[in-house]
């Protein structure tokens, strides 16, 4: 082997060292609330999640935007930082840059995120919470009976706990009549 063609390969693997390291670098920067809450028309999206228990809790334990929106293994998180480039689309086009204008598609993104983590058997959800870990004697009547009845019928988190994170949105008048019944 000549000496270019090793100095041509040292230069590769350092490039690609680089590349990868921004790449790294890139992921880690825009899997942060603070990243997802940048743009102003998720400011009522960070305030409600403000007054959830998965934002602060009596344990200390803490949620924010990826760990329930962005999934932790390669693929499917490339594929959400894919789809969430829709969201910065439309912030930038103006479609949901306003409180508003916002309101006006919450109900459809909404709809979408519920559909996508039903899909997922509440994949995201399922990182903190389990109903094998779960200590059903601690939990209320209620919730215990609850979670044993939707455990027995493969339910998932979001079957029961949309809203939990952010307000329900209002059903629009005119929403399909399959996702109205959904919800």
């Amino acid at each position: 082997m000549s000496g270019r063609s090793k100095k041509g390969i040292v230069f590769i693997l350092i490039l690609g060292a680089v590349l990868m390291s921004l790449f790294n670098y890139g992921l880690k920067a825009t899997n942060t609330t603070e990243f997802c809450t940048s743009c102003h028309s998720m400011q009522n999206n960070l305030a409600e999640l403000k007054e959830t228990v998965h934002y602060s809790s009596a344990s200390g334990v803490h949620a924010g935007c990826p760990d329930c929106h962005v999934p932790k293994a390669f693929i499917p998180k490339m594929i959400a930082k894919v789809m969430a480039v829709k969201d910065v689309y439309h912030e930038i086009l103006g479609t949901i840059d306003t409180p508003e204008k916002f309101e006006k598609h919450r109900w459809a993104m909404a709809n979408r995120v519920w559909a996508k983590m039903k899909a997922t058997n509440s994949r995201e959800c399922r990182t903190c919470h389990s109903f094998d870990r779960m200590n059903l004697e601690e939990q209320s009547k209620s919730a215990r009976k609850r979670h044993a009845a939707a455990e027995k019928k493969g339910k998932t988190c979001i079957d029961c706990h949309k809203g939990i994170a952010h307000e329900d949105p209002d059903e629009p008048d005119d929403a399909p009549e399959e996702v109205a019944k959904e919800s």
